[in-house]
């Protein structure tokens, strides 16, 4: 007796399920790709000091774009920009044994993001639809709104940044951009979905 074809709904949870891991893995892969270096910062600057921990993170740093190239075959253009900052600022910071080089860096990161934003507005081009145009699709007034509340959130973490190493030890300093920034970042992106949501624009409807 001939058994009957498989039917698609045997094999539709099997797709669902590796979806989902896979979904996951890539997850994981973007956290450690974007924690790793912070981490490997902070726990070399708390046991060898701010020079060494700049050095190993200049190193992890180069270690996760490549972890990210090999993962997904491209790297994102912020991340590449960050990671040259990185390479720039912790070397002067090597050179000149000065640790200041490293701690401004966020703050030149977070205001050219911040003047990018800006200025996209000006030239009349939403730089936010450049980067996430592809997987949100907003009104032009949506994405206008988006991109305000992103070029304030960045001149603020700008100023945080400067207030932190400015009042606190390097120690604090770097406890706080391993466990500080991104958190702040994620809780900050959160609460820009109910904006996406509202002004949000469904394919079939353009």
């Amino acid at each position: 007796m001939t058994q009957p074809p498989k039917s698609t709904t045997e094999t539709g949870p099997k797709t669902t399920i590796k979806k989902a891991k896979d979904s996951e893995q890539s997850v994981a892969g973007k956290l450690l790709i974007e924690l790793g270096p912070l981490l490997v910062f902070f726990g070399v600057n708390a046991a060898y000091g701010i020079f060494v921990g700049t050095a190993a993170f200049m190193v992890a740093t180069l270690l996760a774009l490549g972890v990210a190239w090999w993962l997904y075959r491209k790297v994102p253009i912020m991340p590449i920009v960050s990671a040259g900052l990185v390479l720039a600022f912790g070397g002067l910071t090597l050179y000149l044994h000065d640790d200041t080089f490293i701690k401004i860096k966020p703050t030149i990161v977070y205001t050219m993001f911040a003047v990018l934003l800006i200025g996209g507005l000006f030239a009349r081009k939403h730089v936010l639809a450049l980067l996430f145009g592809p997987v949100f699709n907003l009104t032009d007034e949506g994405w206008q709104k988006l991109t305000i509340r992103w070029a304030i959130f960045f001149v603020a973490m700008a100023v945080l940044n400067e207030f932190v190493w400015r009042s606190f030890s390097t120690d604090t300093w770097v406890s706080f951009k391993a466990f500080g920034f991104l958190p702040i970042t994620f809780v900050f992106a959160m609460s820009q979905v109910p904006l996406m949501q509202r002004y949000g624009v469904e394919e079939n409807s353009q």
